[in-house]
């Protein structure tokens, strides 16, 4: 099964992981590829983050399309900055606010912040508010390998042949035995074996280049 996937590019210098490839487009509001592309990527990412906070899927949405905006307004600044971190770290920090003003928000029987979370009250303006912590750090490290490798599955589906992709998602990542799915699929089990040894490797690959691209 599937897992994880390591990130060969977590050893680049975090200021230049993201911005060769989008964020630095992202500076042109006028360039809707690649906003389109940032907002394909973060979605999920982001909105997961929410729902896994305790947010309903209606605050979730809204603290995701709140990210976003603030990414619009201020990621100029994040370029013209980059001692500020990496860029996930950044948006890391955008979403942990923008739930923390979710919770908030509510009625005061209600109200339950999440861990590591804090009110508007206790924090000063965006750019001066407290980066997460590295138990933060790490869970939304996890959050991010999990978001990053479904990316790369999505794109891998979309450009082998069904029949394959089909082949590779049965043994690799549901553990079916290799009779069983050549029996199943009507195919012998040598190329079931060499289907999902070439997928894996173009898997990895397409975590590689994610990797560099997002940061």
């Amino acid at each position: 099964m599937i897992t994880t996937v390591s990130d060969p590019a977590s050893s680049a210098p975090s200021s230049l992981r993201t911005r060769p490839t989008l964020l630095f487009r992202l500076r042109d509001w006028q360039d809707e590829a690649s906003w389109s592309e940032f907002y394909r990527l973060y979605h999920h990412f982001i909105f997961g983050c929410a729902r896994r906070a305790g947010l309903p899927h209606a605050d979730a949405d809204e603290v995701t399309q709140d990210v976003f905006k603030r990414v619009a307004e201020t990621v100029h600044e994040f370029e013209s900055d980059p001692a500020r971190g990496s860029f996930r770290g950044w948006l890391l920090n955008l979403t942990r606010w923008r739930i923390a003003d979710k919770f908030r928000a509510r009625k005061p029987h209600e109200k339950q912040f999440p861990s590591g979370a804090e009110s508007d009250d206790a924090r000063t303006a965006t750019i001066e508010r407290l980066p997460a912590s590295d138990e933060d750090h790490a869970i939304w490290e996890a959050e991010w390998q999990h978001s990053l490798l479904d990316t790369a599955l999505a794109r891998l589906a979309r450009r082998v042949p069904a029949k394959q992709f089909q082949i590779f998602d049965l043994y690799r990542r549901q553990d079916w035995s290799v009779l069983r799915v050549a029996r199943e699929l009507g195919v012998n089990p040598a190329t079931v074996y060499v289907v999902s040894h070439r997928l894996t490797k173009q898997l990895k690959t397409e975590v590689t280049r994610l990797s560099a691209q997002l940061g």
